[in-house]
């Protein structure tokens, strides 16, 4: 079985993506899920695009995107 891939895209010193973090950490099965830390200030396009919206959970193979806010049954189906 393989692992899936996520990434949760935020910036550190945020409080809701801290609490997206801490989220995803209780619901998911972090054995099954490797979910990847995308700091948008490192990128002036990531920026453009989520400076609002995160914290934002992203699939990069079907570039689906969760964005806040978000609780455990979304991101369970997610």
């Amino acid at each position: 079985m393989s692992i899936r891939q996520l990434e949760l895209l935020g910036t550190p010193g945020c409080h809701l993506c801290d609490l997206a973090e801490a989220l995803i950490a209780g619901c998911l099965d972090l054995s099954q899920v490797e979910v990847e830390l995308i700091d948008i200030a490192q990128n002036d396009d990531l920026i453009a695009r989520y400076g609002i919206k995160i914290p934002v959970l992203r699939c990069p193979k079907s570039q689906a995107e969760l964005c806040w806010p978000f609780d455990e049954l979304a991101v369970k189906a997610f």
